[in-house]
């Protein structure tokens, strides 16, 4: 299979060569080696980075005849092969989620790596510019994805090379002074084993010694952080026990913490920086026992125990170095990176159709300079424009991707490159919340619409005004509000809108308005001829009437019942208590029928005066509300709107019809008052009903 694709490779790249002018095949088959020499991958991996050099020039190649494994592999090296970092140092973790994106196949991202790898082992022969990008690429965002997926050595291998021509003399003195210190190392690590040797014997131990020197990069990026010379750095190399046993648990851990206990009896340990990950792995899986300790010529030492077991597993990278090193990634990158490890630990187990999914929550879209957007999954066009800014979203008409023209509605994938269609003129409008998956395009959206609303309002409310002036009409609130509610309108600022719009006529307002001004005065005519009889019949009868806000009449006080709070205006009558002198108690009281029924000799009729006297009457209504805060302070805006007060406000939840239940008691001077503050409470949108009790 691997020779079949190196030929139809050959044949693609006949004549292309790379900047040193060898063959640019010569560059697919050092890949290939890496991939199965160096990192152990099987057949069909090298043959697909035959297939992927061959096809991402020559998209017209038949590979059908390849298994569907190997054709997976190709697609996802070439969606790679396409990604051109515009400042990869500020967009690191973007570009770095777009790789994983493409990586449907998880050996697709160690081939990746394998490719970056053979790149910089030869970065000598590019040009300047190209060299110092792909510097620039490996450290933001391969070596950290290496890290991601416990490729230690190649992490380590590619620091070195990075480190080698990003900091040309600092990588020469550090790499200097690991050759001048080395024969010191060699002599520690026998001083060191020599007291040992006899204990690990007699105990019948079976180990093999290993030192681990630590990469210039490394010890460069620790030099750094903590702020301290080369000698500073006390972890330089480490002495690695690698115990023979076999893999029994027990076992192993009662073997490692036998040569623990001969190395703190020999040498002073440092207690602070013990690290028991035999008794508790990390959750990566890595177990070691690590302790640094001091010998007798005071030098540092850090001591590393484990079995060949452990070892084999924290250096073929099944470990995730990268976990206990505290390198962090985005939750559900970190995830599908853990079922990438192991799916590589199992390589001949799995079938492609099992192989884990990269996240999918999220698409990679790109501007037409080049700049990687990270958009949700679903997001559309107009999501896009948004993105970029609010104001190409608001005047979005629609955009083309890939080059073909596309409505502004239109779905959005991973890899499509958007440029967006605007027009001077246009504006959203509510349809386009329907098109939008982002909070962003969202919220601007909702933002455009209520601006545009009340710039129509302030329209509408000036062209009402005006004509009212010219017509000499009154449109008082409580009319207003009544008008509002039957055509439909739950707010003033939509209402006016809609009169701007043309959708109200405002001669129908005109017609409203007079016909209640004609019902009115009819009303009224009633009313004073009503009031005129009654009153003569008062007179002629010889009847006593209590005249409401006129005290000491025939030497009777009056006092409003507490069970039904009268108001100025209010039809009434008045009960002589025993007592408390007469009561005035409003006709529709709940108390009325029985008072009229039982005590007809007890009743006084009363009339209010003519106009209200200075002073306030106190009402209490019952209103029900959604279970939402925002309600009550509407409220309160709304009794502040009139000549009312509130003397006290009380609210019980009811959660299982998902209400408030308000009591209110207010001060009002007027039954003609109330009746404003009831309407326009009436009209908030939460309020489901008002009832004065």
């Amino acid at each position: 299979m691997t020779e079949e694709a190196r030929q139809i490779a050959l044949k693609a790249l006949e004549g292309e060569t790379r900047y040193d002018g060898s063959p640019f095949i010569s560059h697919a088959d050092a890949v290939a080696r890496i991939v199965t020499d160096e990192i152990g991958l099987p057949e069909s991996c090298a043959a697909a980075v035959y297939l992927h050099e061959a096809t991402r020039a020559h998209k017209d190649i038949d590979i059908s005849s390849f298994p569907q494994d190997v054709r997976m592999i190709v697609d996802g090296l070439n969606h790679i092969a396409t990604i051109k970092p515009k400042d990869t140092s500020l967009e690191a973790e973007k570009y770095k989620k777009l790789i994983v994106s493409y990586c449907t196949d998880p050996r697709v991202s160690v081939i990746k790596l394998a490719d970056r790898l053979e790149v910089m082992r030869n970065l000598d022969m590019f040009p300047k510019m190209s060299r110092d990008q792909k510097l620039l690429e490996t450290l933001m965002l391969y070596m950290p994805l290496a890290h991601q997926l416990g490729m230690y050595n190649i992490n380590s291998e590619l620091g070195n090379i990075y480190f080698r021509h990003a900091e040309p003399e600092q990588y020469r003195a550090i790499t200097n002074k690991l050759k001048a210190t080395e024969k010191d190392r060699e002599r520690l690590t026998e001083e060191f084993i020599e007291p040992l040797k006899k204990k690990l014997s007699d105990a019948g131990i079976q180990y093999k010694l290993k030192v681990r020197t630590k990469s210039a990069w490394s010890i460069w990026r620790k030099m750094q952080v903590q702020k301290v010379p080369f000698e500073g750095v006390y972890d330089v190399f480490a002495i690695r026990f690698i115990i023979d046993c076999p893999p029994e648990p027990e076992l192993e851990k009662k073997l490692c913490w036998q040569v623990y206990s001969y190395v703190t009896e020999e040498y002073e340990p440092d207690t602070r920086r013990l690290r028991d990950w035999i008794t508790t792995p990390r959750p990566s899986g890595y177990e070691s026992l690590h302790i640094t300790v001091n010998n007798k010529r005071g030098n540092t030492l850090e001591v590393q125990i484990r079995t060949v077991r452990m070892d084999d597993i924290a250096e073929n990278g099944h470990a995730a170095h990268w976990a206990y090193k505290g390198i962090k990634g985005e939750e559900t990158t970190a995830r599908w990176l853990q079922s990438v490890r192991e799916a590589l630990e199992h390589p001949y187990d799995a079938k492609p159709e099992d192989l884990p999914s990269p996240p999918d929550k999220e698409i990679f879209v790109f501007t037409p300079t080049g700049e990687l957007r990270i958009l949700s999954a679903g997001a559309s066009v107009l999501d896009f424009a948004f993105n970029i800014h609010s104001g190409l979203g608001s005047r979005c008409t629609g955009g083309r991707v890939n080059g073909k023209a596309v409505q502004i509605k239109e779905k959005l994938k991973t890899g499509d490159t958007v440029e967006i269609l605007t027009q001077k003129n246009q504006r959203p409008n509510r349809d386009w919340l329907n098109w939008v998956v982002t909070s962003k395009a969202r919220s601007k959206i909702k933002l455009e619409l209520d601006a545009e609303e009340r710039k129509k309002a302030a329209e509408g409310r000036e062209i009402l005004e005006r004509r009212l002036k010219n017509w000499k009409l009154d449109f008082p609130d409580g009319m207003q509000t009544e008008y509002m509610k039957a055509l439909g309108y739950k707010s003033v600022l939509s209402f006016m809108a809609a009169i701007a719009t043309g959708d109200v006529d405002i001669n129908d307002i005109k017609a409203h308005i007079q016909e209640k001004a004609a019902a009115q005065q009819v009303h009224e005519q009633v009313q004073q001829d009503s009031a005129s009889k009654e009153k003569t019949a008062y007179s002629n009868s010889g009847e006593d009437i209590l005249v409401l806000n006129a005290k000491n009449v025939k030497g009777l006080d009056y006092k409003m019942a507490a069970c039904c709070n009268p108001v100025f205006g209010d039809d009434v009558f008045g009960f002589v208590t025993r007592s408390a002198g007469i009561k005035i108690h409003r006709i529709s009281c709940p108390n009325a029928a029985r008072l009229l029924e039982r005590y007809p000799y007890r009743i006084q009729k009363v009339i209010w005066q003519d106009t209200a006297a200075a002073g306030s009457f106190l009402a209490t209504l019952s209103i029900t509300t959604e279970m939402d805060h925002s309600v009550l302070p509407h409220i309160m805006d709304v009794v502040g709107q009139f000549r009312a007060s509130i003397r006290s406000f009380n609210v019980n939840e009811n959660p299982r019809a998902g209400t408030y239940e308000i009591t209110m008691r207010i001060l009002v001077p007027s039954a003609t008052e109330l009746d404003k503050v009831i309407s326009q409470t009436g009209a908030l949108k939460q309020v489901s009903r008002v009832k004065r009790v």
